[in-house]
């Protein structure tokens, strides 16, 4: 399929100070290009494997952002990118992969001279997510835009957070077992985690032992569920999207994991 374009609307752009505080998180990148400290001028052209890191690099303010992986692919890493794909990494300022991403050396070879290479770690995680939104604001120069954006990010967050907690069965924490990469959806609603699991199928010994945890909900990641994960333990299954939409909007996700964990409780 032909690549998603995606343009934003202007925002906001340089800034002396980033005011980002951001948790725990990588800082890798590699070595094309301007040092990661250099702050940049103008409006970076910016490609990137996924809507996921789209995403990202919208709220850091980024406004010219093109989508390699279309987002009706649903395990993008299974994504081939065409030739024309890899003309538009040649083009970019800057380019955003992960390096789970199994095209990551593809990525890294069809970037140009001018082309900075950036993995970014993704997780849904709120910490994280600031830090790599503060650290992408830093190289493109947008520290306003990104400020701007975690604002209103961390209202959203917070209410999130108190509307899940309200819906508590009984009123105490729910235990979950939660698939490795959806352990934020966990933290969001304040439940217990009691287990995790995969990214591989669990094996007959795991599902023993996550069973004798007796949870009440299990988060399965909607990219990589391996079906039902305790069918006989009696917790509901609640699938989890970490993806944006082609709007490049994280905070969607994080409304919809609310929506699912709500619905999951018994919470209409």
């Amino acid at each position: 399929m032909a690549r998603t374009c995606v343009r934003i609307p202007a925002v906001l752009a340089l800034s002396a100070a980033l005011l980002l505080t951001a948790g725990c998180g990588n800082d890798a990148s590699s070595t094309s290009g301007e040092d990661e400290g250099q702050p940049r001028t103008g409006k970076p052209s910016v490609v990137v494997t996924t809507t996921w890191e789209g995403a990202f690099a919208k709220a850091a303010g980024a406004e010219d952002i093109k989508v390699i992986v279309p987002q009706s692919v649903h395990h993008a890493p299974d994504y081939d990118p065409r030739p024309s794909d890899l003309a538009a990494v040649a083009e970019a300022d800057f380019v955003l992969y992960a390096p789970f991403e199994p095209y990551a050396a593809k990525i890294k070879e069809a970037a140009g001279s001018k082309a900075k290479l950036v993995e970014v770690e993704l997780d849904n995680d709120p910490a994280k997510v600031s830090a790599e939104v503060g650290r992408l604001a830093g190289l493109f120069g947008t520290a306003d835009a990104a400020a701007q954006w975690k604002t209103g990010f961390d209202a959203e967050y917070t209410k999130l957070n108190k509307d899940l907690q309200a819906a508590w069965p009984g009123g105490g924490s729910p235990s979950v077992v939660t698939q490795v990469f959806t352990a934020w959806a966990a933290k969001l609603a304040g439940a217990t985690t009691v287990g995790t699991y995969g990214p591989e199928a669990v094996t007959p010994a795991q599902l023993a032992e996550l069973s004798a945890k007796k949870p009440s909900l299990v988060l399965d990641n909607a990219h990589m569920s391996t079906g039902a994960v305790l069918p006989d333990s009696g917790a509901k299954q609640v699938k989890i999207v970490n993806y944006p939409g082609n709007d490049l909007d994280l905070l969607p996700v994080y409304r919809n994991a609310a929506a699912e964990l709500k619905k999951a409780m018994g919470t209409p």
